[in-house]
């Protein structure tokens, strides 16, 4: 049964500036005699008092009502009754009331009807905090499932059979384990039973709307409540197997933690603004499985499961569509992470290291390492020898010396003028060889040195092929 619970409130933590276009907004569809509430995660994160930026609507006037009402509307979902609204300078998603149908492909209704109740199209939606409805003009909350309490528990449950629920749509399992690290919630015992229930309708949602949460879960303050409510479900053996896999592996003497918090550890330790850095911390270890030799002396040792590691982030990356940038932003992280700086590196080691990693990506290194240090469970912070690393980094970047090929005094087109060569890999060997002597010596990045020596590699170059 669905008891209606109306809760007056006057201090809903809308932005004064947005108060006065969102009343005329609804108070557009009220003059036509509609109605129009504020739904969904917008409601439940202004009455946690969250920064929310997008608004949504619900509404009984039909699709076509609404586009009459105003100017600018695109029909962005037409099929599933939602159109947007250009108001005001901001986007308004509209969704008329409605009620789905079967779910067939564990994703979406085979159809949709649209209702004239408030209640009808609440009922139809996946969790009970998400089920509010605010009226603008009443400054008043409709909770027709529960949603007030549930927000006041910290709990995420669904509205009514969790097993119903799972059971439509396979990604509202993901969505769960989500909103339990966003919000810092505890998912409620029944709803998490169902999903270990209803696994075999979670292995029908796309890799793209699975990287879609997995990279919104990311943005928690805390992602590992959600990844660890994924394994214990079994949710993490579907998406995530390679990270499953590290559970209960034991590490050597200087790890707190199994291989599997330690990545969790250090995925909440990366920085929350860069999805990718967490990602890497995630998943940069998870080479350590297949690498584990237990020594005479009882010790576990991990060779190479960098570069084991890195290839594994690459299978699985493509295997939730990431892009090909992406890819190689976090396979670059995960193969260097173990570097080792000692005071004994020469400036030319220091200018390599540089070109290995890529000026670009070294910040995102230093924090992944300080991540995992943190994650590690017996230190914090980034030690000594890497602060004076990023010292000598810094004198490097001042002097502007040359770190990739772009950066020499000579190109290409130089050389194959001077001796009269076609594009190949012999005038990428000539400027590899260049760079090379650069790297160690900065003072010779100058085009009449760079030629001089230039002539003298290619030389020695045609000597051996004739040789």
């Amino acid at each position: 049964m669905v008891t209606e619970r109306i809760m007056s409130i006057k201090n809903l933590n809308i932005p004064e500036r947005l108060r006065k276009p969102l009343k005329e907004f609804t108070g557009t569809f009220e003059k036509s005699g509609f109605d129009c509430y504020l739904v969904g995660g917008c409601v439940r994160d202004l009455l946690l008092g969250h920064d929310t930026y997008d608004y949504d609507f619900a509404t009984n006037a039909r699709p076509e009502q609404v586009m009459k009402l105003f100017r600018r509307v695109a029909p962005t979902g037409i099929k599933h009754g939602t159109v947007t609204v250009l108001f005001a300078g901001m986007e308004f998603e509209v969704t008329t009331y409605r009620a789905d149908g079967r779910y067939l492909d564990g994703r979406r209704p085979e159809s949709i009807s649209f209702s004239d109740t408030l209640q009808e199209d609440v009922l139809r939606r996946d969790f009970t905090i998400n089920g509010l409805a605010y009226d603008m003009k009443k400054d008043e909350i409709i909770d027709l499932v529960g949603g007030i309490d549930d927000l006041d528990r910290c709990i995420i449950k669904t509205i009514g059979s969790p097993l119903d629920r799972f059971g439509e749509d396979g990604l509202r399992t993901y969505r769960a384990c989500r909103f339990s690290a966003k919000l810092g919630f505890e998912i409620e015992i029944s709803t998490f039973n169902a999903i270990s229930k209803t696994l075999d309708v979670a292995e029908k949602v796309s890799a793209e709307r699975i990287r879609e949460e997995l990279m919104k879960l990311l943005a928690a303050d805390t992602p590992s409540r959600g990844f660890e409510y994924m394994r214990r479900s079994g949710l993490m053996k579907l998406s995530l197997p390679e990270l499953d896999a590290c559970y209960e592996i034991e590490q050597n003497r200087f790890h707190a933690y199994d291989i599997y918090y330690h990545s969790l550890y250090s995925c909440d330790a990366a920085p929350k603004d860069k999805p990718l850095v967490r990602l890497s911390a995630l998943l940069h270890d998870i080479g350590k499985v297949s690498t584990r030799k237990q020594t005479e002396e009882g010790e576990y040792t991990f060779y190479n499961h960098e570069v084991i590691g890195a290839r594994m982030v690459r299978k699985l990356m493509k295997r939730l569509k990431f892009s090909n940038s992406e890819i190689e932003i976090v396979n670059n992280l995960v193969i260097n992470h173990m570097f080792h700086y000692t005071d004994d590196w020469s400036d030319g080691a220091v200018r390599r290291f540089m070109r290995k990693v890529g000026v670009e990506n070294i910040p995102d290194l230093f924090e992944l390492r300080e991540a995992d240090r943190i994650g590690n469970g017996t230190r914090t912070g980034l030690p000594e020898p890497i602060k004076k690393l990023q010292e000598r980094i810094d004198a490097v970047i001042e002097a502007e010396n040359a770190i990739t090929v772009r950066d020499l005094r000579i190109n290409g087109n130089i050389i194959m003028e001077k001796f009269d060569l076609k594009p190949g890999p012999l005038v990428g060997r000539i400027l590899h060889e260049l760079l090379e002597m650069v790297l160690d010596e900065p003072e010779m990045n100058k085009e009449n040195l760079l030629i001089e020596k230039a002539e003298e590699i290619y030389s020695n170059l045609k000597n051996e092929a004739e040789g």
